[in-house]
């Protein structure tokens, strides 16, 4: 069936309604879960081990858990993806990281999180995102790519074994499996201990749910193509600038996985809201100034072009397939995220709000 739609639209039509698919399902879940990154780590930084902690970690687990489970199993492959096959930068992933968790928690949320807050009425979110998205196409075109370009090339790592965990060390994926199915058990009972009702953290697991299913998608039509096609997952920077640059410089959206993933997110989670009730439009304020989101925004742009991916293209998709680049981006992003939280709770004691 696949071949035949393959052959009958081609790989980027059938690519993109999945891309469609793959959305609507993650923007539904990521929205009544409440899943994100920024109010994990505010949690932590607060000393807490929080609900909101307890539904990243499942979507993450998940998230491992299943698509680790899938190779084992011969489901799919990934060892041809661009975050284990191509040269990656570990400086990349560790400047970027610590740039995008800085921003993240300026703006208020990562790249998913501003797209998803989006869908239900969030103007500032909206404004924050589009600046996110010009800033990262210009450090992938523009005239901030040569600097982005030679602080990736401070340190570099191989494609292949190197930049593959499993094969740094000695794992195999059924192993990486099991033991993310335990992390994922206590993630589980971790939400349960905070109060997290069931359908959010269930929504939490749907959210890892999404991702192995965007790497299966990928993987199933370049088995059956006969031109090379990239096998990815969910992640939001690239494709958004994509979709972006299509609007603007084209009649034709270029079809892809990608291109059909950001719209699916925003319609996913706009339903959502609309039918939990959680619609409702927010705009900049005294205390949300613009400065400090447009702030987050460029350093999240930039910070995500040069680690290769954002919280979710990092530390979802690229850590569900053990890249190593994916796995230290992500930590830097929690450091880099805690640092600024720290500072802003001691400027919020400093400088207390009147009333």
């Amino acid at each position: 069936m696949l071949e035949t739609l393959v052959d009958t639209y081609g790989e980027g039509a059938v690519l993109m309604m999945a891309g469609l698919a793959v959305g609507v399902l993650f923007g539904a879940a990521a929205q009544h879960s409440r899943f994100c990154l920024r109010a994990a780590v505010a949690e932590v930084t607060g000393g807490q081990l929080g609900p909101r902690l307890s539904i990243w970690l499942v979507a993450f687990f998940a998230a491992v858990a299943l698509v680790q489970g899938a190779v084992a199993l011969g489901w799919f492959e990934v060892a041809q993806s661009r975050q284990l096959a191509a040269t990656g930068s570990l400086s990349g992933a560790v400047i970027g990281g610590l740039m995008f968790g800085a921003g993240m928690m300026l703006a208020r949320g990562c790249a998913s999180r501003l797209l998803v807050l989006s869908a239900t009425g969030n103007l500032r979110a909206l404004v924050t995102g589009l600046v996110l998205t010009l800033v990262a196409q210009s450090a992938l075109r523009g005239v901030l790519a040569p600097a982005r370009e030679a602080l990736g090339r401070l340190w570099l790592v191989p494609g292949g074994a190197a930049r593959n965990l499993l094969a740094v060390t000695g794992l195999e994926a059924g192993g990486a499996a099991t033991l993310a199915v335990a992390g994922l058990a206590l993630s589980f009972g971790l939400a349960w201990w905070r109060g997290v009702r069931v359908s959010h953290a269930l929504a939490a697991a749907v959210v890892g749910l999404a991702v192995a299913l965007g790497w299966a998608a990928t993987c199933a039509v370049a088995r059956v193509s006969f031109e090379v096609v990239p096998i990815s997952s969910v992640t939001f920077t690239g494709p958004a600038t994509d979709t972006l640059m299509g609007l603007v410089n084209s009649t034709r959206l270029p079809a892809g996985f990608g291109v059909g993933l950001v719209p699916g997110v925003f319609a996913g989670a706009g339903v959502m809201a609309l039918l939990t009730g959680t619609f409702r439009v927010e705009r900049f304020g005294a205390e949300t100034p613009m400065e400090r989101y447009l702030l987050g925004a460029g350093l999240m742009g930039f910070g995500a072009m040069l680690a290769g991916g954002c919280a979710v293209g990092a530390g979802l998709s690229g850590g569900a397939i053990m890249a190593l680049t994916a796995w230290v981006a992500v930590f830097c992003m929690w450091l880099g995220a805690m640092a600024t939280q720290a500072l802003l709770n001691r400027g919020a004691a400093r400088h207390p709000v009147a009333g």
